[in-house]
């Protein structure tokens, strides 16, 4: 899961930073989450406009590769966040953050109990 700390972390990378870190964390995950799939999404895209590529001409080969791995849901819901990341970014932020650190919560909740 991307922590707290790898979102602040991401802050001070550059793009290219930014697409090798999230690269890093999903690396060997099974079950990634659809909005951790979602922000390397908007990630690549916003590489590829900056490039001056068509949007998809990288990331449609990553989509697609996604749907034999992931299931449907979780694909779709990976492209939904990552438009809205492209278009809604401190929004989104905000809500990663608020749902990481409930996570954070839960998760010392149980290893206290």
């Amino acid at each position: 899961m991307i922590s707290e700390q790898d979102l602040k972390e991401m802050e001070s990378l550059d793009l290219t930073g930014k697409i090798s870190r999230i690269t890093s964390l999903l690396e060997g995950r099974e079950q990634p989450r659809s909005f951790e799939l979602g922000i390397f999404l908007a990630l690549k895209m916003a590489n590829e406009i900056r490039e001056g590529k068509a949007l998809g001409e990288d990331t449609a080969a990553i989509v697609a590769e996604w749907t034999q791995k992931y299931p449907d849901s979780v694909v779709e819901d990976a492209i939904t966040h990552a438009k809205e990341f492209l278009l809604h970014s401190e929004t989104l932020r905000e809500k990663l953050r608020s749902g990481i650190l409930k996570e954070d919560v839960s998760a010392a909740d149980k290893t206290d109990a």
